[in-house]
């Protein structure tokens, strides 16, 4: 079933349909070739879910009749944030990709003292569009109900800043080697909460980007005997966080 994302605006529950515009339009009936009365899953990105039927085909407009409301969903019991350092070449996109499969909320990408790569403010914006882009066609591959937000390049500090009423903070630091504080972490794992992991790039944190996160409260853990790839370390640990709050939501 293809999947679609719409506005809230546009679902209007009380007419029993929702409006499809812009250029899904043009994707449904000239790329798809979609007809009347076929079904379709639609999110309004606010994790509600409709299963719907085509109904009619305008011009610039396509009805679909609404058959059911998915209750359950499929958008995890807490919030997570990824706050990667940049890795070189296309590695961002396929952690985007990846993250947004395992569920996670918002993508800020950072400029840590050992990024290779820099990144101007127009550079960043074209760059930031293609990833937005990545991060939609994710969700809508893995039937996500809300399509993840990547934000601007943040400096460290500005990153650090941005989760300071986060009620559960890590910095996976390969010098660290107690596993304890993320087992003891994982347990209180709660419904709503908002979790901030920060990754560093190739070449990883440097001891006083470590200290300063410590400062701030966040939490250096450990993520086993082996040296990961900053493109597998955040995905390992959104991959446990995943399990760890669809366990404690059952």
């Amino acid at each position: 079933m293809h999947h679609f994302f719409v506005a809230p605006s546009q679902v209007e529950e009380e007419e029993n349909r929702i409006i499809i515009e812009g250029m899904d339009v043009n994707h449904i009936k000239n790329v798809l070739r979609m007809n009347v009365g076929e079904e379709l899953l639609i999110s309004d990105g606010s994790g509600n879910d409709y299963i719907c039927q085509v109904s009619h085909m305008g011009q610039d407009i396509i009805e679909a009749e609404i058959i059911q409301k998915e209750h359950e969903g499929t958008e995890l019991p807490i919030q997570i944030y990824l706050f990667q350092g940049l890795p070189k070449g296309d590695k961002m996109e396929w952690i985007i990709q990846k993250a947004v499969e395992l569920g996670v909320y918002q993508i800020v990408p950072m400029a840590t003292k050992r990024c290779i790569v820099k990144l101007d403010e127009k550079k960043g914006a074209a760059k930031r569009k293609r990833w937005q882009s990545i991060a939609e066609s994710a969700a809508k591959q893995s039937r996500r109900g809300v399509i993840p937000q990547v934000q601007p390049v943040a400096d460290f500090k500005q990153a650090v800043e941005m989760s300071k009423d986060f009620s559960c903070k890590w910095i996976p630091y390969e010098n660290f080697k107690n596993m304890e504080s993320a087992k003891e972490m994982l347990g209180q794992i709660q419904q709503g909460d908002k979790i901030a992991v920060y990754i560093g790039p190739e070449g990883g944190f440097e001891a006083s980007e470590v200290d300063y996160a410590i400062e701030h409260c966040i939490i250096p853990v450990s993520l086993g005997r082996r040296i990961l790839r900053t493109e597998t370390a955040g995905l390992m640990l959104l991959s446990v966080l995943m399990f760890q709050s669809e366990i404690n939501a059952k």
